[in-house]
């Protein structure tokens, strides 16, 4: 094993011991959800990155993602004609590109893969997946049904998957509350993932496997991480139980795909309204910053870029570092990193993108580490999102919920970097899997 894998490995144990340092109980522990999720994790990994069978399931999923992807192309392509066409395409006019677009060539596909997931679970395919993984969570780990099946659910869709166990809601315990965002914010959505597809899969042709691969690894880094920085000292309800997803079900495939595209519309407004909304906010911040910021440069006769993503790059820099990310790479991943808080992963994953194309990155390793670490909900708007969402449907919760909040995002986003620890210790150059 290379001297970085050693790192990475090192680098998960050292982000569980930063976890307990922050716990509120740290002698309730319980050991059986931390061993058996990081257990899933290295198994999951090693299975996809080692095994001739995992890879091959692996460029599998990466190629039915791709030609899924090129199917949403032609609806965007007919209603918005050359807008839709990526940097460097023609279309079957003969008509180049006009250049890269945002709302037309990325957000515009979310639509799509709504409407492709409102049938999967009128096909009652994503319900039988979602009960698969809840069940192998509350056995393995005894942790709640209910915590399980909106963990199970979050691998798949986003904040829509509290109202599965909306019925429990009510009665949840501290803790539970506390895993429910966070297995909110550590995973994304499979419909907004393929808007991450269509920023890198140009420079990184086989980032759709490892997308699904972060999102299904992050389920169980989420149920660790929530569970040591607010271990359970209660009694949850359903303590070991299965329970059964809580959903409406379409009365055919047509109202499926309809209501799923409706969903798509409203998911896009929402992103469309956070990029908006967030990264003027961030610009503002930064004007103010980098003004203070200039007058102490100029009392102490230095030179400091003062901009919220270098401030964050300093805070995430460790923790890049830990995760196995090389030195000659770190800070600018830990600048990406850092953003993600406060920018969302949209912005992010474009950035990571940037550096790509721009051959900034030294090592292959550091692409690829990134996309599992970005690969998460974990941003201060997201954190709105689902507080906000889970109190409209528990609302005598609320104030538990605005309390746990910074918990939980503390929670997702070392998921999400204890995801992307694994990813770097199975890691190898010469992988089939960065499609060289």
């Amino acid at each position: 094993m290379e001297t970085y894998n050693l790192v990475s490995l090192l680098g998960i144990f050292l982000l569980l011991g930063f976890a307990w340092l922050c716990s509120t109980h740290k002698k309730a522990m319980n050991w059986r959800v931390i061993l058996w999720g990081t257990g899933l994790q290295i198994l999951f990994a090693a299975f996809i990155f080692l095994v001739p069978a995992g890879s091959k399931l692996f460029l599998i999923i990466n190629d039915v993602v791709i030609k899924v992807l090129s199917s949403a192309q032609t609806g965007t392509e007919f209603v918005f004609g050359r807008l839709a066409l990526p940097p460097g395409t023609v279309n079957a006019n003969g008509e180049s590109s006009l250049g890269f677009f945002l709302a037309f060539q990325g957000l515009a596909t979310i639509i799509f893969f709504a409407s492709l997931m409102g049938i999967l679970y009128f096909l009652r395919i994503m319900p039988l997946l979602i009960q698969g993984f809840a069940r192998l969570f509350t056995r393995l780990m005894r942790i709640s049904g209910a915590e399980s099946l909106c963990a199970a659910s979050n691998i798949f869709v986003g904040a829509e998957s509290a109202l599965t166990i909306r019925p429990y809601l009510d009665r949840m315990t501290r803790s539970e509350l506390t895993t429910i965002l966070t297995a909110g914010m550590s995973t994304v959505a499979s419909s907004v993932m393929a808007l991450y597809v269509f920023f890198l899969q140009q420079d990184f042709p086989t980032i759709a496997g490892h997308l699904v691969s972060a999102s299904i690894l992050s389920a169980p880094a989420a149920l660790v991480m929530s569970k040591i920085l607010l271990p359970e000292t209660e009694t949850p309800e359903t303590l070991g139980v299965d329970i059964k997803a809580e959903y409406t079900k379409e009365q055919n495939v047509l109202e499926a795909a309809i209501n799923g595209a409706n969903s798509g519309v409203k998911l896009v407004v929402g992103v469309t309204a956070l990029l908006l909304a967030f990264l003027g906010l961030v610009a503002l911040l930064d004007l103010i910053v980098g003004g203070l910021g200039g007058g102490i440069n100029r009392l102490f006769s230095i030179e400091f870029d003062w901009t919220i993503k270098n401030l964050l790059g300093y805070l995430f820099y460790p923790f890049t570092l830990i995760i196995g990310i090389p030195a000659v790479d770190a800070m600018e991943i830990s600048r990406i990193i850092g953003e993600r808080l406060v920018v969302t992963e949209v912005a992010a994953y474009q950035d990571l993108s940037a550096v790509i194309k721009q051959g900034i990155l030294q090592a292959p390793r550091s692409a690829v580490i990134c996309t599992y670490a970005l690969c998460g909900f974990a941003h201060v708007a997201s954190l709105a999102i689902f507080v906000g969402g889970i109190s409209a449907l528990a609302p005598g919760r609320t104030a538990d919920l605005s309390k746990l909040g910074p918990r939980a995002l503390l929670a997702a986003t070392l998921a999400c970097l204890m995801t992307a620890a694994v990813a770097g210790t199975f890691f190898n150059q010469s992988s089939i899997l960065l499609g060289q």
